[in-house]
């Protein structure tokens, strides 16, 4: 997608691969709506912590980096051993993938970057060849996100408002995103609507990211508290939700979202309004047989108890004029209060409308019947 940077417009993928120092670029989303800023990690280990610290996250955003990070970590061995390249592939693969648990792309990048490699027979061959497998992992999700956005936009009709939680755009992907391409395409179309933006607490990525993205692109949007979706739906304000998934369950159609997916589910549900979840095909986990055995991230208690922000109009000033600006922690809850901080919940198959990808849009509970079409193998 393209950024405004002073008054000039620009194309970026949120992760890119620099061959020459062998590091992996990122956009620093932690900085984001206030600040636009590029980080590059040097070393697998420094690839990992960006996962893991979200200064990249995002089910396709996270995939491309651990496929780079691998590729990277594997580029960094020196020497002709193959039994103990292999031992530094196993190392690099378990430390990327420890990062985030709940996502699968990560995994699916990483398993075929390895796959490549196994043609190789010398470790330079294999190098070569992680390198330009996990490029392809990065292609093929922009292009994955390109033809779920053409299937999801005829769900968009002019005059709709459409609900989206959490952040599934640009970000979370390498180029174009999942829950927001159908808008993307359907903008592209010459289609008019409007987009409510969950604030999608504990780190509101809806409110910072979502919100970026759209005013980027220059989509209609408002921001709203993440209780008022109900209110909306109650007095027929929104007509269709549209959401992301870290991993969706092949057998069962079960979908792992950011928390708080599951509540909209329900809500829609009860209202009768479509509730689509758009993914690319590296989403599709094909071997957890329920929705329980997907792990969810238990993230640090602070983010419920506070929040992070640019703390006043001088600093926002400041960081347009790309002078650094000190993000602020602010104490919200009571002194002495603990928090339960789950990442994600799980949205069961009869709670979702159909699963958008870039081959078609399917019910949820045809995902495994559709499976070698949708790429199982």
């Amino acid at each position: 997608m393209n950024v405004v940077e002073k008054g000039r417009s620009r194309h970026y993928r949120t992760v890119s691969f620099d061959s020459e120092t062998n590091e992996v670029v990122l956009i620093d989303q932690k900085e984001l709506p206030h600040k636009f800023c590029l980080v590059r990690t040097a070393i697998f280990v420094e690839t990992a912590r960006a996962i893991r610290d979200m200064t990249v996250r995002g089910a396709g955003a996270i995939g491309a980096t651990a496929a780079y990070g691998l590729a990277q970590g594997v580029r960094a061995f020196r020497g002709s051993s193959l039994p103990r390249f292999l031992e530094q592939v196993e190392e690099v693969f378990g430390t990327l993938k420890a990062a985030r648990p709940t996502a699968v792309d990560p995994v699916n990048a990483m398993n075929q970057v390895r796959k490549a490699m196994l043609v190789g027979e010398t470790v330079a061959e294999q190098q070569s060849l992680a390198m330009a497998a996990a490029e392809e992992f990065a292609n093929e999700d922009v292009e994955h996100c390109r033809q779920l956005g053409e299937h999801g936009a005829k769900l968009l009709r002019n005059g709709m408002n459409v609900l989206t939680h959490c952040n599934a755009g640009w970000l979370a992907f390498v180029d174009i995103g999942s829950a927001t391409a159908p808008m993307y395409a359907a903008q592209a179309a010459g289609k008019r609507f409007h987009v409510f933006c969950d604030e999608t607490r504990p780190r509101c990525q809806g409110a910072t990211l979502t919100a970026w993205e759209l005013a980027q692109q220059k989509v209609s949007h408002q921001v709203i508290a993440d209780n008022a979706a109900g209110h909306l739906m109650q007095r027929g304000k929104i007509s269709l939700v549209i959401v992301g998934s870290d991993r969706t369950l092949g057998r069962t159609g079960e979908v792992a979202n950011k928390i708080g997916t599951y509540t909209k589910a329900v809500l829609a549900h009860r209202h009768k309004i479509p509730f689509y979840v758009a993914i690319p095909l590296s989403t599709i986990d094909w071997n957890l047989k329920r929705g329980l055995e997907i792990p969810i991230e238990e993230r640090d208690e602070r983010e419920v108890l506070g929040a992070y922000g640019v703390p006043s109009a001088r600093d926002k000033a400041r960081a347009a004029k790309g002078k650094k600006v000190q993000s602020a922690y602010i104490r919200i809850s009571n002194p002495g209060s603990g928090a339960v901080n789950p990442g994600f919940d799980v949205t069961p198959p009869e709670l979702i409308t159909g699963i958008i990808t870039p081959v078609g849009i399917f019910k949820p509970r045809d995902l495994w019947r559709f499976r070698q079409k949708l790429g199982w193998h």
